[in-house]
């Protein structure tokens, strides 16, 4: 009986699949069904490869719900038949796709690692096979025919985070990714050093319950000094709103000018869910330590925690398709569903 963990690897676009044509110094989609003659490595690890990609491939700029349906359907469709599955993805949307998977995939019980890289499969320096490679030996460790981690992660530079916890730092450097609040789960070393105390426990359903409905009528809004009371009145009238990630001060400080508490009274009468999150790199979001932060805990403004605006944009998007009643749809944000939040 062949043992073997089955991976699935799924190239969605981004740099990690490209290889440049040295003729023309242009880039090019590399072709994953040679995967293993390109990346002979791969052969050492335990486990059996196969490889979907999107017929044409999309750069993660161009990243949106549609594609994460896609991304999430590709999973439903092979669960039974694979052990764990790593999504290659463009780096610069790869927080927000990694977070809105986590909220996609109920009861997920396998490894789904999102990785990706800063330079072409092809090219000399490229950091994409480590990023590769290990993604794929995490994605394939099993104890007791179980796998040993149960979520939605994302591989880059040698840690393994939790997806939902991650933000993109740097364009450039090959360590692009942290995660403020939440220490990383796996550190690649000589050996994988797995942080088990920090896993999300295995899910005892062994149902996969996938939630394709997102409602993108949502907004990101960032504070700062000197913010037009007509800019932010328009944003907050627009027909269609449904829910505003407000990125605050600190630990979730913003004006107490009647005229910005008086239009978040407004929009909140009219039904527009606003969460407060913290523009910071790291901490959290405290309404009612400061005053300036206690008129908004007052009228119902969400605490968005620790969670980083990925996180709480996707989530806003998930539960607002999951027509949770108004009077339960602020506990149910600000309650932890995939760890995103403390």
């Amino acid at each position: 009986m062949n043992s073997k963990a089955k991976i699935l690897l799924l190239y969605t676009g981004g740099t990690i699949g490209m290889r440049k044509d040295f003729d023309t110094g242009a880039l090019k989609a590399f072709n994953f069904s040679k995967l293993l003659n390109r990346i002979p490595e791969l052969k050492q690890l335990d486990c059996e490869i196969e490889t979907i990609s999107f017929e044409e491939p999309i750069d993660s700029s161009n990243m949106n719900p549609k594609e994460w349906a896609r991304i999430a359907s590709i999973i439903e469709e092979n669960y039974l038949s694979f052990d764990g599955f790593v999504v290659l993805h463009g780096s610069d949307t790869m927080s927000y796709s990694a977070s809105a998977l986590s909220f996609m995939l109920e009861n997920l019980a396998k490894p789904v690692v999102f990785t990706g890289s800063q330079l072409p499969i092809g090219d000399l320096r490229t950091d994409a096979k480590e990023n590769l490679i290990t993604a794929i030996q995490i994605a394939s460790l099993q104890e007791n025919g179980q796998a040993v981690i149960s979520e939605v992660c994302l591989y880059f530079e040698y840690k393994l985070y939790r997806g939902n916890r991650t933000t993109k730092i740097n364009a450039e450097h090959f360590k692009a990714f942290t995660s403020p609040n939440y220490p990383e789960l796996v550190e690649s070393g000589v050996n994988l050093k797995i942080r088990r105390e920090l896993l999300l426990p295995r899910q005892q359903s062994t149902e996969l319950l996938v939630h394709k409905k997102l409602d993108n009528n949502v907004v990101i809004v960032k504070m700062f000094p000197g913010m037009s009371e007509a800019v932010l009145a328009a944003i907050l009238d627009i027909p269609t709103l449904e829910g505003v990630v407000l990125e605050t001060y600190g630990s979730g400080n913003a004006p107490t000018e009647d005229w910005f508490v008086s239009l978040l009274i407004k929009a909140i009468s009219k039904g527009v869910y606003i969460v407060n999150v913290t523009q910071c790199s790291g901490g959290s979001v405290n309404m009612g330590q400061y005053e300036t932060s206690t008129a908004m805990k007052e009228i119902g403004v969400i605490s968005g925690k620790d969670i980083t605006t990925e996180a709480a944009i996707t989530k806003l998007m998930y539960l607002l398709g999951q027509n949770i009643a108004q009077q339960d749809f602020k506990d149910v944000f600000e309650t932890s569903l995939r760890g995103e939040i403390i």
